[in-house]
């Protein structure tokens, strides 16, 4: 009697509250639930503790782990996987199917030629506004505009928009190779964004300059003497001031004469430089030399025309830029029609990357659904007979 007891007793199936801890724990991280029958009403799992019993069980799409690799998360944990800059193997173990049916199907041939081609061709252009954002700043430290005026309006300085662009320019950039490296959505679309606006603000600066180009023309005179006007003024200025009438071999806005309009070099100045010219101005400022000889234009405005030609050059800046500016026209918009193909085939690579891993996160999604459905067995309703258990030999 007592061994038929003890025998009875060793049939029935333990619960989970007899059940040792490392075995439910295994059986929670496999991806196996405990049956209905043996979870009975009033009892929970040793693992829980008492403020989660009342809750739910814990569910089977529930993120991978080092310990525990449950099945693909959901869709909204998919796309957080997407966001995220964990290497693409990571992912792929991340986004895989059931156990036994192998890794989430991964990014086709031409995809990765395109991922790597978007890397590829944004890594010379991070580097490039890398470049101008260290010599904008360098500028700007050199003269002393970072640190004067705090709190007060931005200065008007060529180098604050040289450092601006770099930094916009990088930053587009990087996007782009990095959310094509790390198959990021969040910074591909960023990255998307970018080059979108860049797109916007081209079309409208080259509408702007077609409708305005007659114009622009007419107003090269007259930019030409304020600059010569605040020559002293602002050093950047003055050297594109140089750099122009060097490159064009000429002097002044209509004539050399047109430098009496500086209070500097203006016969009535009190200074040292009253009636003399720039050095740019010289027919060899050099001089046979080698650096610049600043006083080869000292006095030449006190000489006549024949006297002052052996020494500067006579004819002003306005027509000289004018048929420069005619001459390059040409090249200058085939430049921004490249740059506005490359920056569209950019446009076009990254909608089909995003596509492509929006469709492998989709295959992913598909088989961990299927495989959770043969999976996870199901619960016996209240009212069905209790399975036949096997016949002992």
């Amino acid at each position: 009697m007592h061994r038929l007891a003890q025998g009875r007793g060793q049939d029935q199936p333990s619960s989970p509250a007899t059940e040792e801890p490392a075995n439910l724990s295994r059986r929670l991280c496999s991806g196996l639930s405990v049956p209905a029958s043996r979870m009975e009403e009033g009892e929970r799992s040793p693992l829980l503790s008492q403020e989660t019993a009342g809750q739910k069980p814990l569910s089977v799409h529930s993120p991978p782990t080092s310990g525990c690799l449950g099945p693909v998360p959901r869709e909204d944990q998919a796309d957080a996987w997407g966001c995220s800059c964990y290497p693409p193997e990571t992912k792929h173990q991340a986004l895989r199917g059931t156990p036994g049916k192998g890794p989430a199907p991964s990014l086709s041939t031409g995809s990765s030629c395109v991922k790597y081609l978007i890397f590829l061709s944004n890594f010379p252009f991070s580097l490039l506004g890398l470049l101008a954002l260290a010599i904008g700043l360098w500028g700007l430290a050199v003269k002393g505009s970072l640190g004067s005026d705090l709190g007060g309006p931005l200065p008007a300085d060529p180098m604050l928009g040289l450092a601006l662009g770099g930094l916009v320019v990088s930053a587009v950039s990087l996007a782009g190779c990095l959310g094509a490296l790390c198959e990021n959505t969040c910074l591909i679309r960023g990255f998307s964004g970018g080059i979108l606006a860049f797109l916007v603000l081209e079309a409208v600066a080259g509408a702007l300059v077609v409708a305005l180009w007659g114009p622009l023309q007419d107003s090269v005179e007259h930019t030409l003497r304020v600059a010569i006007a605040h020559y002293q003024d602002d050093p950047d200025l003055r050297f594109l001031l140089d750099q122009v009438q060097l490159g064009l071999r000429c002097c002044g806005a209509a004539s050399y004469q047109d430098w009496q309009q500086n209070l500097y070099f203006n016969c009535s100045s009190p200074g040292v430089q009253a009636c003399s010219l720039p050095a740019s101005c010289c027919i060899d400022p050099r001089e046979d030399g080698a650096s610049v000889n600043n006083q080869c234009g000292f006095g030449v405005l006190r000489l006549d025309a024949d006297a002052a030609q052996r020494v500067v050059h006579l004819e002003g800046c306005g027509p000289p830029l004018r048929r420069w500016l005619r001459a390059n026209l040409a090249a200058s918009g085939g430049y921004a029609i490249a740059v506005v193909l490359l920056q569209g085939a950019e446009l076009l690579l990254a909608a089909r990357l995003l596509g492509a891993l929006a469709a492998r996160r989709g295959a992913a999604y598909g088989l961990g659904a299927r495989g959770e459905d043969r999976a996870v067995p199901q619960s016996p309703s209240p009212g069905a007979p209790p399975a036949a258990k096997p016949a002992r030999g």
